[in-house]
């Protein structure tokens, strides 16, 4: 009989949080080997071979194609391929990642055998700490997990995802190992994604999307003539003295101060003015200018340089329609 729709929402969130508990809980566990396992990536002067059978070979070819898309070059290797020769592509300056939720497949200790002769440092992500991998390899990730997700345990759920989240971990904290961040990592990854939208919001700067200042006030400006800035700039107008920052006015500004004051429009704009605003610089990321506003809750953000020199405004829907978001 089919389930009501209830009981299929709560079987989904029961499966979501398994896994998020179980994730949880690996991270919990990592300690000096996951460290280790990192440096062992970072110091391979060759490639990063990563294998498992089954299920973990397929969470296997995902980690190798993280790895190579942040930067270091990986290769899914299957372990019954090794033995037909496709260990041809494992060098003796190379290290590998080998999955197994037992840590004790028959199919996988040939290649592992292999990898030992060749010198080849293993990481171990393995739900079984104890196993004869965890045994052989130089540095163990656990990934046990308490149970799968699915009924009677049929199919690997719970402990692949957990492998999963490892890799991801690994190759994000490879990055910063290697200090490989920032721009350098937007270039290198644009070049491997040259059409994809990540790429492009890697790259896109903010000095590629602001739009000219527009009028400037002056902070004995009158509030009549911020009233026109507003209107004709998208809702920002920006005082600045001596061609340098001294503060902004919102719409919202100028909607809170005519509902106290009803000569507001005689008022100097520096009586009005927030005087710290958040601010944008040209070189800054376009994806890194749409998070503070998002954070402090605004839409547009001066672009000053230079201990507050005013070169420009971005405003989100600019942002937005370059691809930043």
């Amino acid at each position: 009989m089919p389930l009501k729709e209830s009981d299929l929402i709560q079987v989904g969130r029961r499966v979501l949080q398994l896994e998020a508990s179980e994730i949880s809980a690996a991270a919990g566990r990592l300690d000096s080997a996951f460290a280790r396992a990192v440096r062992l990536l970072a110091g391979a002067k060759g490639r990063v071979i990563v294998s498992g059978v089954g299920k973990s070979g397929l969470i296997a070819r995902k980690i190798a194609a993280t790895l190579t898309s942040t930067g270091s070059p990986a290769s899914y290797l299957h372990p019954v391929d090794s033995l037909h020769g496709d260990l041809g592509i494992v060098g003796k300056d190379d290290v590998a990642i080998v999955l197994s939720n037992s840590g004790e497949s028959e199919d996988l200790f040939s290649l592992v055998a292999s990898l030992q002769r060749l010198s080849v440092p293993i990481i171990a992500i393995t739900g079984a700490v104890d196993s004869a991998l965890a045994r052989l390899a130089s540095a163990v990730l656990d990934g046990r997990v308490r149970e799968e997700a699915g009924p009677d345990t049929v199919a690997p759920t719970t402990s692949t995802s957990v492998a999963l989240a490892l890799g991801d971990a690994l190759a994000m904290a490879l990055l910063e190992e290697r200090g490989f961040r920032g721009e350098e990592f937007a270039k290198a990854f644009a070049q491997r994604h040259p059409k994809g939208s990540l790429g492009l919001r890697l790259l896109l700067r903010v000095r590629d999307v602001m739009l000219p200042p527009g009028h400037l006030l002056r902070s004995e400006s009158p509030m009549k003539e911020a009233v026109v800035s507003l209107a004709h700039d998208r809702g920002l107008a920006m005082v600045a003295d001596n061609g340098h920052l001294s503060g902004v006015l919102t719409t919202g500004d100028l909607t809170r101060l005519a509902e106290r004051d009803s000569n507001f429009l005689e008022r100097p704009v520096a009586v009005v003015m927030n005087r710290s605003p958040k601010t944008a610089a040209p070189d800054d990321l376009a994806a890194a200018a749409v998070g503070v506003m998002q954070k402090h809750g605004v839409i547009v953000l001066p672009v000053v340089e230079n201990g507050g020199a005013i070169v420009g405004v971005v405003h989100l829907h600019d942002l937005m329609r370059a691809g930043a978001v």
